[in-house]
């Protein structure tokens, strides 16, 4: 039987379950990777994200072709017009995919006409198969992270001593909030500059007669496994000491901070999480590294990147839909543009637009907690987030926007929505300082929106939180404020979303 593979791309690894099955015979296994512009006339994707993966599956292929597999690359209109007519021409009997991560493409490939037998091969780029999520899942009433996180450190044994964990805590988290007052000076990330093969892909990019977002250059990642594997070198040699207690900090200017960068890699396929967690667990034994710093990295990627997966792939077909607080605002244009007199929003909106990044706290409790408390609907939130991020794919950006970020799921993933006031944006970082808005001010001319908009919000949803355990103190506040003031809070938002 003539077999073939087809490499997806974000599966760009040459350990990856399609790949693997047939290593010993790869001189006569032909392989099929595709760029489809059907895939990206979907949503406006930022023109950085075309260039890292495009570019990344060029010189995947190359790779490929120089261990010896027999590869063809097709730009296309669509997938299934190249996919067939590659497989006729080589005759392949057996087309063998690595199962995708994202629930959509898993719908399109069972849904495809194939002149062949199609198998799925279980996708090993994460350290939980979706059968043992399950399994983890099936006996408890709530699905908590950090319970989730205990366990995989258990069963992979990371900083573990036996049955406890490497000092003494799970969790170090109440030492990486550092608010960043004084003068810090994160050190540079890893860039690159481009080659002639990323080159060329970005003057296709450029020419593409297609809606795209943000800037295309200057483009700085990496987009080869060599290059990924230098970023996370360079993250433990440089980065890491200090990754900890700024974490969670946010300054003007400071894009990247002390924050890896390895996300697009990971989600790429061209680093796997175990060898980035062993790198880093080894660096924390020869390097006498802080045990804050090691341990909230990894929790990252052991705890919340495998946990959302895990989410993703367990909940409902009809996640993606919900919408606990019924919020049905439609995402402002400033959110394209970063054109906004609130310096925090655009701050990171800009640095979006210019690089695809942004860190997980302005994700977490700039973007998100605005479009929350602003009341705006998380379908135009999540697809929004879907298009302007580096690093996004459907499996990450579901369970982050739709769950962790806007509450939209009524608890599946967080005890509480992370929604805040002025206060924690000015508390970590400097943002308050060059806008134009008063920071304390609820009411009048110069009040925040972040501020009216969440009271306001805790107002409409008292009912609803109420029912949140962890919501009840904050609650407790509102009696504090006068009808006067809540009402004129509430004019405040209503105002604000109205045509100006």
């Amino acid at each position: 039987m003539t077999t073939g593979i087809w490499v997806l791309g974000d599966q760009l690894w040459t350990g990856q379950a399609a790949l693997e099955s047939c290593a010993n015979r790869k001189s006569k296994m032909p392989v099929i990777l595709i760029e489809s512009l059907e895939q990206v006339r979907r949503r406006p994707y930022h023109q950085q994200k075309l260039i890292l993966v495009w570019s990344a599956m060029r010189h995947f292929a190359a790779e490929l072709r120089a261990e010896g597999w027999p590869v063809t690359y097709e730009m296309a209109e669509d997938f299934a017009t190249p996919l067939t007519n590659w497989i006729e021409q080589q005759g392949i009997q057996e087309l063998r995919v690595m199962a995708p991560t994202d629930r959509p493409f898993a719908e399109f490939l069972a849904e495809l006409s194939l002149p062949c037998k199609l198998t799925l091969r279980p996708n090993n780029q994460y350290l939980w198969s979706r059968e043992a999520f399950a399994g983890w899942a099936k006996s408890r009433k709530s699905l908590l992270m950090e319970t989730f996180y205990r366990e995989g450190r258990r069963r992979f044994q990371v900083l573990m001593e036996g049955e406890q964990p490497v000092g003494g805590q799970w969790n170090f988290d109440k030492q990486n909030r550092r608010p960043p007052k004084g003068k810090i000076e994160p050190p540079e990330p890893l860039w690159f500059e481009p080659d002639s093969v990323t080159r060329d892909v970005t003057d296709w990019v450029n020419g593409l007669d297609l809606k795209t977002f943000g800037e295309a250059e200057p483009f700085r990642w990496g987009v080869t496994r060599s290059q990924a594997l230098e970023v996370l070198e360079h993250f433990i040699q440089v980065r890491l000491r200090t990754f900890g207690p700024y974490q969670d900090a946010m300054v003007t200017g400071a894009e990247t901070l002390w924050h890896a960068l390895l996300s697009p890699y990971l989600n790429l396929g061209l680093l796997h999480p175990l060898e980035v967690i062993e790198a880093v667990e080894q660096a924390y034994h020869e390097d006498d590294l802080p045990i804050n710093s090691v341990e909230g990295f990894i929790r990252q990627v052991l705890g919340w990147r495998e946990y959302m997966h895990g989410i993703y792939h367990h909940v409902k077909a009809d996640y993606p839909e919900r919408n606990f607080f019924e919020h049905t605002q439609p995402l402002p244009d400033f959110f394209w543009t970063a054109d906004t007199p609130m310096n925090c929003l655009h701050q990171t909106l800009d640095t979006v637009r210019r690089t695809g990044y942004a860190h997980h706290i302005q994700r977490l409790m700039v973007l998100s907690n605005f479009a929350l408390i602003a009341g705006l609907s998380p379908q135009a939130v999540e697809d929004w987030f879907h298009a302007a991020f580096i690093d996004a794919y459907d499996w990450v950006m579901q369970t982050n926007v739709i769950g962790m970020g806007l509450f939209a799921d009524g608890g599946v993933l967080a005890t509480k929505p992370y929604a805040s006031s002025a206060n924690y944006i000015n508390r970590m970082s400097d943002y308050c300082q060059g806008c134009q808005y008063n920071r304390k001010a609820r009411t009048g001319d110069d009040a925040c929106p972040f501020n009216f908009f969440y009271w306001d919000f805790l107002a409409r949803h008292r009912d609803k939180l109420g029912s949140q355990g962890r919501m009840n103190f904050i609650l407790a506040n509102l009696d504090r404020l006068s009808e006067e003031e809540l009402n004129e809070i509430h004019q405040r938002a209503v105002d604000w979303h109205q045509p100006q």
